[in-house]
């Protein structure tokens, strides 16, 4: 009989779901292998009235971007040039904008590659990182105003737009 109510009473409480939970954390920072950094800054120059360029025979500056890449095949570049003006005096006709993204020196040899294969569209190129190393990217602008109509006298400022997607 002992024996009966040891066994029911062990049955009875093995019976209640007696249990603990807990939710326990996991956290990481995720560090890109892929870093941007301004090389050198672009200046406009103006060759005529109504002309504003980078191009160095206009007396203007290209802007040089830098990425380094650290994990080949893992991120694309993106980099637009400008479309518009960030600052500007008030302009009363349309800005054409013209423009290029173009690899300039390379850490390594067979990074010219990323030159032949980049995508173009609107304002903006896309090439594809498939080589660990450093690669300096050439941004070319040019804004021409209105037709045969002088640009007014201020200060005008743009933005490239450089970016490492993850794939």
């Amino acid at each position: 009989m002992i024996k009966l109510v040891s066994l029911t009473a062990l049955l009875t409480i093995a019976s209640f779901n007696i249990s603990a939970s807990t939710n326990v954390p996991i956290s990481g920072v995720v560090e890109s292998k892929c870093v941007i950094t301004t090389d050198t800054t672009g200046v406009y120059g103006n060759p005529t009235p109504n002309i504003l360029s980078t191009a160095a025979a206009d007396g203007g500056v290209e802007p040089v971007i830098r990425y380094d890449i650290i994990s080949a095949d893992h991120y694309k570049a993106v980099v637009s040039y400008p479309n518009d003006f960030s600052e500007s005096p008030v302009l009363d006709d349309v800005v054409n904008w013209d423009g290029d993204v173009s690899v300039g020196e390379v850490s390594v040899a067979g990074m010219s590659i990323f030159e032949t294969n980049k995508v173009e569209y609107n304002n903006t190129v896309e090439f594809e990182l498939t080589i660990a190393g450093s690669v300096w990217f050439d941004v070319e602008s040019e804004a021409d105003y209105g037709y045969d109509k002088s640009l007014p006298a201020g200060n005008y400022s743009t933005l490239v737009e450089a970016e490492c997607v993850a794939l």
